[in-house]
């Protein structure tokens, strides 16, 4: 008698039927895909204006010759990103802390993190920048940053650590207490059931909104431009427009966040799948 397993001529009749179903699936969406796409594609070149259209947003020439200082521009989006989302990850989730002690001894820290938290997500973005940008330095404080960039940085920072916070928090709240009390019990002091039970479940639990939250900074980096000195990708582009009066540098700023958003938000749709987020999503 052979060891090696043969599937049974029902099992492939049921593998034979899932590829066909499959194949069927994908060329479903393919041409989906095409009609679809070819409809919208038919109906902006046709529109009455589309010549004048293609000529001030889509000009290759226009392109080419505003795409090095966009890059360079661009650089400065990447940089403010990447610290911005250091320092907001870590603000937020000491905010978050602070905001789920207990007792009565830590009611005055709870209150100043829940204002820190309503004041910063109720401001809106733009007039955050254009006070934190104009009004730091207006004070002449000794040692206070007048960088643009770094200023733009801590208004993001500000903004975003209070969602992040929230966020974070939400996923604190959801360890069950039996789990605390069950650390507790086997000898854990309370910053340590923090560390060791509470923080690595909840972080895994709010990963996915975490990302999305770090999707839009990443965008939203491009709004440190209304501080004027700071010559990121948009202001870069807005330059280049005005010298010309053709808004292509604009759609070559605009691929440019493209390139960096569209992979983080696939990552966060695999992140999502692989936690359940999205229960069966992702398939054609």
């Amino acid at each position: 008698m052979s060891d090696t397993w043969t599937p049974s001529a029902r099992q492939r009749e049921r593998d034979a039927y899932r590829r066909r179903q499959n194949l069927r699936s994908l060329l479903i969406a393919v041409v989906s895909t095409v009609v679809i796409g070819g409809l919208l594609i038919a109906g902006m070149v046709s529109a009455p204006g589309w010549q004048r259209t293609q000529e001030t947003f889509f000009n290759w020439d226009k392109a080419v010759d505003a795409f090095p200082d966009v890059l360079a521009g661009f650089w400065i989006n990447v940089k403010v990103f990447g610290a911005s989302a250091v320092c907001v990850l870590i603000l937020g989730m000491v905010l978050a802390i602070l905001k789920t002690l207990t007792g009565p001894v830590f009611w005055p820290v709870r209150a100043l993190a829940t204002v820190y938290i309503d004041v910063f997500r109720g401001l809106p973005m733009i007039l955050l920048l254009l006070l934190v940008g104009f009004g730091v330095p207006a004070l002449n404080l000794t040692g206070a940053p007048t960088d643009p960039v770094v200023l733009g940085c801590i208004a993001l920072v500000l903004s975003y650590s209070a969602y992040v916070a929230e966020v974070f928090r939400a996923g604190i709240e959801s360890i069950h207490p039996s789990q605390r009390a069950a650390a507790r019990s086997l000898g854990l002091s309370g910053s340590q059931t923090m560390r060791f039970v509470v923080l690595p479940q909840a972080v895994r639990r709010v990963v996915p909104p975490l990302l999305n939250d770090l999707v839009s900074l990443s965008k939203d980096s491009g709004l440190i431009s209304v501080l004027g000195a700071a010559i990121d990708s948009v202001r870069a582009a807005q330059i280049k427009t005005a010298e010309s009066f053709n808004f292509t540098p604009y759609v070559v700023a605009g691929l440019l966040f493209l390139v960096l958003t569209i992979p983080m938000t696939r990552i966060t749709d695999r992140i999502s799948r692989r936690y359940g987020a999205v229960p069966g999503g992702g398939h054609v």
